[in-house]
């Protein structure tokens, strides 16, 4: 029986751990928070900001739209100035990926 308990435990620790990781230039194990740049374009002066997110859940279920088109429509931006994207991860069972897009 307590052979049964502990392939029990072991089945639901590695199956409920999580792998929610997103991509990221760090990862922190218990949460993270990262900014960082993608790229950027030909304009300095932005007046808008745009932002197009993906999210994951337990690394099982992923939805959204993180592309720069999205972020673009998001901001009404038709030139962008600089594209960068904003991840976040917690225990590594919810994360997302944001794409965020400046311009005018």
């Amino acid at each position: 029986m307590k052979l049964h308990q502990l392939a029990t435990i072991v089945l639901a620790t590695s199956a409920l751990g999580g792998c929610a990781m997103v991509a990221s230039p760090t990862t922190g194990f218990l949460y993270t928070k990262v900014q960082g740049p993608i790229t950027t374009g030909n304009g300095t002066n932005t007046s808008k900001t745009g932002q197009a997110c993906a999210s994951n859940i337990l690394g099982l279920v992923s939805t959204g739209d993180a592309t720069i088109d999205a972020a673009k429509k998001a901001g009404n931006i038709t030139t962008v100035s600089s594209v960068d994207h904003d991840s976040t991860s917690i225990l590594g069972l919810y994360g997302t990926f944001c794409t965020v897009v400046k311009g005018n």
